[in-house]
């Protein structure tokens, strides 16, 4: 299929062309910017002042507000990114190629977060900042894996050959996520379990469960507005010689001139 028959179809699958997908994309980003906000203002007044001291930890708990969501996006984030590299790989598709490279410094940010905001929850819970535990040794890996995806393809001038590369160093990769997952069980750890299970009631008041939800559903939409800012922007330094990204300047320009009022 010729990318003027995906421009022109009526599935859904014309938006994998960049030249259909990019303005779509605009229109997308306000909206999950805007849920991102309110949403983990949200979970942050809750998991602040509304959840209850925990009766173990004390207040110091209060940082899996921040610590599980992204940790949980670190790797939720690498699973996409490593979809993506997939269907690139096997369909050619270079739109799939540019949102794995749009992921990766997301990924990369949560896993660092994740491993900060856990290393100060471990200093009063543990009495130390850092242990060779599983999950945090995996979770470091993890952290490897998206600096060596993003430092593989700078290295690569070939766009396509970029691709590949750093494709294949994702797939090879992401048999680490189940690792970070099940590390708690299948190793002796100083990491606690999971707090919650698909298969078990929550091991937390419903108060501290809702505002982790509200800021996980803000990470992930936090995730999807900075993705798609970020792969409309590699959109147009790899499409920059394709007749549509004029247009879509010509397009944008235009509706920016519209929202200012006429010109004095």
């Amino acid at each position: 299929m010729t990318t003027t028959a995906i421009r022109t179809g009526s599935g859904w699958y014309r938006y994998a062309s960049p030249a259909t997908f990019y303005p779509l994309a605009g229109k997308m980003i306000p909206w999950f910017a805007a849920a991102a906000v309110v949403l983990a203002a949200a979970g942050l007044y809750i998991g602040f002042f509304v959840a209850p001291t925990d009766w173990q930890q004390g207040e110091s708990y209060r940082i899996i507000f921040i610590h599980v969501p992204t940790a949980w996006m670190a790797m939720f984030t690498y699973v996409v990114m490593a979809f993506w590299c997939a269907v690139s790989l096997a369909f050619n598709a270079r739109l799939s190629a540019m949102m794995a490279q749009a992921l990766a410094p997301t990924g990369a940010m949560f896993a660092f977060v994740s491993l900060w905001t856990g290393a100060f929850w471990g200093r009063p819970t543990w009495g130390t900042y850092w242990v060779w535990d599983a999950r945090l040794t995996s979770t470091l890996v993890l952290l490897f894996l998206y600096l060596g995806f993003i430092a593989l393809r700078a290295s690569i001038d070939d766009p396509r050959r970029a691709d590949r590369a750093a494709a294949l160093l994702a797939l090879v990769g992401v048999v680490n996520v189940p690792i970070i997952y099940f590390s708690v069980r299948w190793w002796n750890t100083l990491h606690q379990g999971s707090s919650i299970s698909m298969t078990a009631a929550p091991k937390m008041a419903q108060t501290m469960l809702v505002g982790m939800l509200l800021m996980s559903l803000a990470a992930w939409a936090y995730t999807i507005a900075v993705t798609l800012h970020r792969v409309r922007s590699i959109m147009l330094e790899r499409e920059a010689l394709a007749g549509w990204v004029g247009e879509a300047a010509a397009a944008e320009g235009t509706a920016a001139a519209a929202a200012g009022g006429a010109p004095r």
